[in-house]
């Protein structure tokens, strides 16, 4: 959370804006309150507050009417205290990041604000680093595998050492390659990639290593090659494990000798270039084949280093899907939109056997077919057909038992019901979740996971007998 945060309570009720103000400014937060939209409008217009805490029916201007006119500016948490289920879904529906009720909960509601306060300040970085890194160039990821990456970047990087990039596709091997370069002392000159499967067989020498003109048919003048063009900096040959026999020798030779021999000349050219590789094959089985000079695989493999797929950095993935949408938004001229919760987890429970680059298509479909906020609507038909009622983490023994034990209406849907749930039910079955999975992450030790829930010992206490929460005996061993 930001030193700079700033709170902008809107309510028609000064005792409920009084408050709100003692409660977050006995928390170091501090707090601007508003007795109507129209006034709170231009701050919120100028973005000189952080986060809005904002009644849902005001004297003038209603709260609904406030957050869409903010444009996503700022997030909200809309406050009531009769309203409706539909108010509650219409206000989420626009993009309020939560929604409580009134009489207020003083821990419930700051909890909702410093964790409100923490997604803006993890957007600020990630805005920042986007600046740093130009676009596209990214590197995403707090998950123990991709700091080991990070850390065996910034080893290598500095050295003159080649790089064997491994991993499977989609992983964002060229990334890896860019970061190498960037933090390299080479990070002024060129950085350029050639795709070894993208070029024709009878071309890929050319490509590489340049031709003089009427060296074979349609050589009509001299051309540089990629070795060439990247003097001086790094060439990052992808793919590599696709590159012809014919074309491994003279690369062999490049890295050995530092010389390459345009086609159609006889004349060799000094060049100085760090090469990089990438390849999604195993390139000791592809030697042991015959397919790849062994050579050639010992003087790019000095440094291996694996990038792991998106199934074993799970952690990282709403962190993804949030900076994707963010900058996709801004690719395609679109205002900001909002991720709802539960497309975050839906996205979580994948596998993505095409990796971020799987996640990073399916976040700009949504991006494009949505509307102010991406739904479960907008996730495609083969992540929709188990997302009813999967997500709020019920175990009942059917799904007439659920609606039974629910004063809810529900239709039918098939052989089975669809259930209709008020916000506070999917609410609390989230927070039970979140605390739950807290909780076996530090084995089940309060005081740890008091911490990192933000509250005290003893109001996770009274969250644990009010969820019903208890260690399983398979988690003591």
């Amino acid at each position: 959370m930001s030193e700079s945060s700033v709170v902008l309570v809107v309510d028609d009720e000064k005792n409920i804006r009084r408050t709100l103000r003692m409660v977050l400014e006995g928390e170091g937060i501090a707090v601007r309150d508003a007795a109507s939209a129209e006034e709170a409008l231009p701050w919120i217009v100028e973005r000189e507050v952080s986060l809005v805490l904002c009644d849902l029916r005001l004297g003038g201007m209603s709260g609904l009417e406030l957050l869409q006119k903010s444009g996503g500016q700022v997030p909200f948490v809309m406050i009531s205290g009769h309203a409706s289920v539909a108010d509650a879904v219409e206000a989420i529906r626009l993009g309020a990041v939560d929604f409580f009720e009134k009489p207020l909960d003083r821990d419930r509601v700051l909890l909702c604000v410093k964790n409100a306060l923490a997604r803006v300040s993890m957007a600020q970085e990630l805005a920042l680093l986007r600046a740093q890194l130009g676009p596209r160039e990214e590197m995403l990821g707090a998950s123990a595998p991709m700091r080991a990456l990070h850390a065996a970047i910034e080893k290598v990087a500095p050295t003159k050492g080649r790089v064997l990039i491994l991993g499977e596709s989609g992983t964002g091997k060229e990334l890896v390659a860019r970061a190498i370069h960037r933090l390299s002392p080479r990070s002024a000159k060129p950085f350029i990639k050639v795709n070894c499967a993208a070029i024709p067989a009878e071309l890929v020498e050319s490509e590489l290593f340049g031709h003089e003109k009427g060296a074979f048919t349609g050589a009509v003048g001299r051309k540089r090659g990629f070795f060439e063009a990247a003097h001086g900096g790094t060439l990052l040959l992808d793919e590599v494990g696709d590159m012809p026999l014919s074309a491994q020798a003279k690369v062999l030779r490049a890295l050995q000798q530092g010389e390459i021999t345009r086609v159609g000349s006889e004349h060799t050219l000094t060049v100085d270039v760090r090469v990089l590789a990438a390849t999604h094959r195993d390139l000791a089985q592809e030697v042991s084949r015959g397919s790849f000079r062994e050579d050639l695989f010992f003087r790019l493999n000095v440094v291996p280093l694996r990038v792991p797929p998106l199934r074993e950095r799970g952690d990282d993935v709403a962190l993804l899907a949030l900076s994707f949408v963010a900058q996709l938004c801004e690719e395609h001229g679109m205002r900001s939109k909002v991720l709802e919760p539960a497309v975050l987890r839906a996205l979580c429970q994948r596998t993505w056997p095409g990796n971020v680059r799987e996640l990073r298509n399916l976040v700009e479909r949504m991006v494009i077919l949505s509307d102010e906020c991406i739904s479960l609507d907008d996730l495609p038909d083969e992540m929709q057909s188990d997302r009813v009622v999967r997500a709020s983490a019920l175990q009942v023994e059917s799904p007439r038992a659920l609606h039974e034990s629910m004063d809810v209406p529900s239709a039918e849907v098939g052989d089975g019901v669809y259930v209709r749930r008020s916000l506070r039910d999917v609410r609390d079955d989230a927070e039970r979740e979140y605390i739950l999975q807290t909780l076996r992450s530090v084995e089940w030790n309060i005081s740890r996971a008091a911490a990192l829930l933000d509250i005290e010992r003893t109001h996770l206490h009274k969250k644990l007998k009010a969820f019903d929460l208890r260690r399983d005996e398979t988690e003591r061993n």
